[in-house]
C-alpha cells in the first residue's frame, strides 16, 4: 500500500458568506475580504482552468449551524460538471441528504465530529466515502463552531477514532496558517496521514506552486490533495499552471 501511486487532487476553494465568495484571515470573521459577488461564476472559472473538484465552505453555516447559503451552493453545483464537496454547518442527516439532493458529491462534517459523534458515525455507515471529516486544528487540538472554540481532543486521536468507524478521507486545516500565505504545515499533514491511515486533503497556508508540488510528493503516504484559497484569489497561484506542475512532479 505504501508504494502504490496515489492521486493528488487540487481543490480550488470557494468560501461563502452572505452569498458572496470571501476569504478569512486565520479564521477571523472580522478579517474578511470579499473577492466575488457570484460564487457560481467563480466555480465556472475554476472549472475552465482545469479543476477536477470544487471545495465549498458555507461560513455562515459553520458559525451558526444554519443553511443560509443553500441556494448559492445549488447555483455552484449547477454551474459546473465537476464534483463539488461542501462543508460548514452540516450537523444533521437531513442537511446531508439535502445537499446530496442538490447534486453535491461529498459532505464535510467538522464540528459535528466532536459534538455529534453518533450522527457522524451514522452518516459514515450510510454514505461511506461521500462523507469527509473536516479536522481543523489549533496547536494540534480540534477547533469547532467556525473555529471560535477549541475542543479538548487531539486532531490525530479524533482522526484515528473516525477511521475506525469507516472514515476514509479528511480535510486537515492548520488554522494558524489559513489565509496567511505562509506555507502549509507539511509535517503535521504527513503525520496525520501516516498515523490515521486516512487520505488527507491539506488545507491552510498554501502560497505557491512549490508548496503544492512538495505536498504531492507525499501522495504515496496518504496526502491525497490540497485546497487552494487565498493564493488563487490574489493571483499568487494560477490554477491551470499548478495542475500541470503537480502532474509533472
Amino acid at each position: 500500500m505504501g508504494t502504490e501511486q496515489r492521486e493528488f487532487i487540487l481543490y480550488p476553494a470557494i468560501d461563502i458568506r452572505d452569498g458572496k465568495a470571501v476569504r478569512l484571515y486565520k479564521g477571523d470573521y472580522a478579517a474578511m475580504t470579499v473577492y466575488h459577488e457570484d460564487p457560481a461564476a467563480v466555480a465556472a472559472q475554476w472549472q475552465e482552468q482545469g479543476a477536477a473538484f470544487i471545495h465549498v465552505v458555507d461560513l455562515d453555516g459553520a458559525k451558526d449551524g444554519k443553511r443560509k447559503n443553500r441556494s448559492v451552493i445549488e447555483a455552484v453545483v449547477q454551474a459546473v460538471h465537476v464534483p463539488v464537496q461542501v462543508g460548514g454547518g452540516i450537523r444533521t442527516m437531513e442537511t446531508v441528504e439535502s445537499y446530496f439532493e442538490l447534486g453535491v458529491e461529498r459532505c464535510i462534517l467538522g464540528t459535528a465530529a466532536v459534538q455529534e459523534p453518533e450522527f457522524v458515525k451514522a452518516a459514515l455507515r450510510r454514505y461511506g466515502e461521500r462523507i469527509v471529516i473536516g479536522l481543523d486544528a489549533k496547536d494540534g487540538m480540534v477547533a469547532v463552531n467556525g473555529w471560535l472554540e477549541t475542543a479538548d481532543v487531539k486532531a490525530i486521536d479524533l482522526g484515528k477514532e473516525l477511521a475506525a468507524h469507516g472514515a476514509t478521507r479528511v480535510v486537515f486545516t492548520d488554522i494558524a496558517r489559513d489565509g496567511t500565505l505562509t506555507g502549509p504545515n507539511t509535517p503535521a499533514i504527513v503525520q496525520m496521514a501516516k498515523e490515521t491511515g486516512l487520505q488527507v486533503i491539506a488545507s491552510g497556508g498554501v502560497k505557491s506552486i512549490d508548496d503544492l508540488v512538495e505536498l504531492s510528493t507525499y501522495a504515496d503516504q496518504g496526502v491525497a490533495g490540497a485546497i487552494i484559497g487565498k493564493a488563487l484569489y490574489t493571483g499568487a497561484i494560477q490554477l491551470s499552471e499548478a495542475i500541470r506542475s503537480v502532474m509533472r512532479a
